[in-house]
This record gives structure tokens, sequence and C-alpha cells, in this order.
């Protein structure tokens, strides 16, 4: 027997029933399937015993519901130490990303809530409670080193939640309050919610923007990021930050071999055409979970060329799906690799963009909470 957390009802069909290949489509979402949390030592499946009327059916259009949990998390800031990323401490306002980018990097962390890095990913969200105290609590502890916070490291801090709960905008507010500096990658177009905030922060450089862009396509954007915003959306976003004065960039991330690599030029063309001033890209990375999910969805969506684009990643990390080595798991090795990396070099320069998504902000300008009212004395 084997258990599944929070199964979402009526995704287990027979084979039969699951279309081309033995797997479904559903409607709305990235991932195909819920395997279990790897970390679970039983799980169960889900098995009609004939008796319901409606038994057996399943009806792809039918997508399982989002839930909101109150993720009630101490600590707000992590921090790391990872030599090959520019930022050493982050927020991520939610767990789960309703976007549901079935190469997702993150989803492999939903295992460790017992859940499944599959549908429970992108179904089951849980957002930071009672942020603004805590965040002023972080701020104000004595020792603090401002130093940039980085949001969308792991999850979109503007996914379709955040339209309800305003958690994201609440750390702006607060940041901007305590004159701390922040990075934002992003693909939801919520973020123009906020110019405000981001305008001010900029007018301090306190802030910049990076917009994912992962296609052209709206087909393939579809297929591959379901509840994100479409590249129409997201190059408006970065006319918008841009012409708002926020120092703004492109994050082309993912680049897959035979399937978005050959866009590279027009994404980067089209970027800076919408104002983008800076620009860098990821190799995808498949670690754990999302390697079985990757492979299913191009067997599902790009069947004649599944192999193709998978013999492709591995000869870009070593002859394995996946190589989690500092320093080259952004941007992989080898001759493929290698060729990406020159013609996306080629590509900046031809149109003027910095190899870079963060521009350089200023940690001088910062007022710990409190530090008015101490001032008095």
């Amino acid at each position: 027997m084997r258990k599944r957390g929070f199964q979402a009802p009526g995704l287990d069909v027979p084979a039969s029933e699951s279309g081309a290949a033995g797997r479904l489509t559903i409607a709305g979402r990235g991932a195909n399937s819920n395997r279990a949390s790897r970390f679970l030592a039983v799980h169960s499946e889900a098995e009609s015993d004939g008796w319901a009327a409606d038994a057996g059916a399943f009806d792809p259009a039918i997508s399982p519901a989002t839930e909101l949990y109150p993720d009630r998390t101490r600590t707000l800031i992590t921090r790391n130490t990872s030599p090959d990323i520019p930022f050493d401490q982050s927020i991520n306002p939610y767990k789960g990303c309703e976007h549901g980018c079935v190469y997702c990097f993150a989803r492999p962390t939903h295992a460790y809530l017992d859940l499944s890095p599959g549908l429970d990913f992108e179904t089951r969200i849980f957002y930071k409670t009672r942020v603004r105290e805590a965040l002023q609590a972080e701020l104000g502890k004595p020792g603090y080193r401002c130093r940039t916070i980085a949001m969308g490291t792991n999850t979109d801090p503007y996914q379709p939640a955040e339209k309800q709960q305003r958690i994201t905008r609440t750390i702006l507010e607060v940041l901007l309050e305590h004159k701390h500096p922040v990075s934002i990658v992003t693909k939801g177009q919520l973020v123009l919610r906020d110019l405000d905030l981001l305008a001010e922060l900029a007018r301090r450089q306190l802030v910049s923007v990076a917009v994912s862009l992962t296609t052209l396509d709206s087909t393939l954007k579809t297929r591959l990021e379901p509840r994100a915003a479409g590249p129409r959306a997201r190059l408006r976003m970065i006319r918008g930050l841009a012409e708002a004065g926020v120092p703004t960039a492109v994050m082309v991330a993912p680049v897959i071999p035979f399937l978005n690599d050959q866009e590279i030029e027009d994404m980067l063309a089209a970027a800076a055409a919408a104002g983008a001033r800076r620009a860098n890209y990821i190799l995808l990375r498949l670690p754990l979970e999302v390697r079985t999910l990757f492979e299913d969805w191009l067997t599902e969506h790009y069947p004649l060329r599944a192999a193709r684009i998978m013999n492709a990643i591995r000869e870009s990390r070593g002859g394995k799906a996946y190589d989690a080595a500092w320093g080259t798991r952004m941007r992989g090795t080898g001759v493929f690799a290698q060729l990406i990396a020159r013609r996306f070099g080629a590509a900046l320069k031809k149109h003027g963009l910095t190899d870079a998504t963060q521009a350089p902000l200023r940690t001088d300008l910062f007022e710990p909470p409190g530090a008015r009212q101490r001032s008095l004395f």
C-alpha cells in the first residue's frame, strides 16, 4: 500500500483512459501526475470499486482546485552560502507555485511537506503569515548586516495567490520603509500592481527586477507554464517597469535544447526593444523528481523530440540528467552548452545588453527598525 498526502480526487485513472502514451494532460496544470513524497515510507493509490455511477470517468478539462494554507514558519529570511549565485539571503512568500511550470527546480521542496512535487506543488500553496512583524523583527536584530534580499529565487512572489494575499507587497512596503535593497525575479504580471513601491525603491537605487522569459511562442508557453503570463504580457511587464524607472532585466530560463533554444536571439531582441538593459540565462535543471515530471511531459507533448532533447541535456550535464556541481549547474558543460554561451554572448553584444540580471543596489541607506526612535536619546 502507498500513501499520498493531500491526494487530489479523481486523478488516478486506468492507463487505457489516459490517452496516448498512457498519460493525462490536465487542463491548466503543468504536471500530469502526483507521485508521493520520496520521504513517505508508505503511500496509496485510489482505485474505483465500480459502485459509483461515474466510476472510472475522468474529464481532463476539470483541473484540481488550488488550495491555500497558512505557513507559520517563524524565520522569514533564508540564508545560503552557495558560491555561484549573486545573493546570500532571500525571502520566498510562498511554498509551491500555481504557475505550474513543469520544469521548476523548486518542485522537490514540496516533498519536505510530505506532498507531491507534481500536482500538489501547483495546487497546495502555503503562504507566509505575520510577514510585517517577522521581517521588522529580523531587520532589527542586533548585528543584522544589510545585504540585498532576493525574491523569486524559489517560487514566484507574484503568482495568482498574491492578488488576494498581498504578502509580496507587504514585504516591499517594509523594505521601502527601512530603505533596504531587494531584487526580484518573476513571470507574474501582477508585478505591475506594485509599480508605485518599485518606482520609489528604484529612485533610491534599492531595487532591480528580472522578468523571466521562456518563449515567444504562446502555444509552447501554455504547455510549459500553464498559469503564468503569456509572452506578450511579459514584454509589457518589462516595458512598464523600465518606463517607471525600475532597473529591468530579462532572465531567459530555462534554455531547453531543441525546444526553445532557437528563440534565444529573438527573445533578447524583444526584451531589449521593450526596455531591458541586462540579461542572463539558465540551462534546464532537472533535479530529483523534476526529471521524471519533465520526461513525462515531453512524452505527452513532444514525443518525436523527447529522446533528442534528453540526449542533449545529458550531453550538457556530464552524461547525467542533472549535475548539481557549483559553477556549472546553471549553464552546463560540453559542446552544446558552449554553443549556447557563445550565441547568448553575441546576442547581448548586438542588443547592447549587460550580462547580469541584478543592478548594483545601495546598502548604505538602510535604517533598522527603531533606529529613528533610538536617535532621539
